[in-house]
């Protein structure tokens, strides 16, 4: 059931949060470890995957890197 709060989230950052998530399970990388990788700050990709952040197209990259996919395998 979702909540009112994910009813308002856009649905392209919640695709791309469900393929973020998807990804780094399937490497068994925390956030914690994939923000490392990315050069970005682990409090970013939580709230990448929560779809409360909408990334830049260099950190679409930089995570794109970090899961070793391609950029375009990332975005809805």
């Amino acid at each position: 059931m979702s909540t009112k709060a994910e009813k308002r989230k856009d649905p392209i950052l919640v695709e791309f949060a469900k393929k973020i998530r998807l990804r780094r399970d399937e490497l068994q990388m925390t956030q914690e470890e994939l923000a490392e990788s990315a050069g970005i700050h682990v409090n970013f990709v939580g709230g990448i995957e929560r779809a409360s952040r909408n990334p830049s197209l260099t950190s679409i990259v930089k995570l794109a890197k970090a899961l070793k996919v391609r950029p375009k395998d990332l975005v809805p």
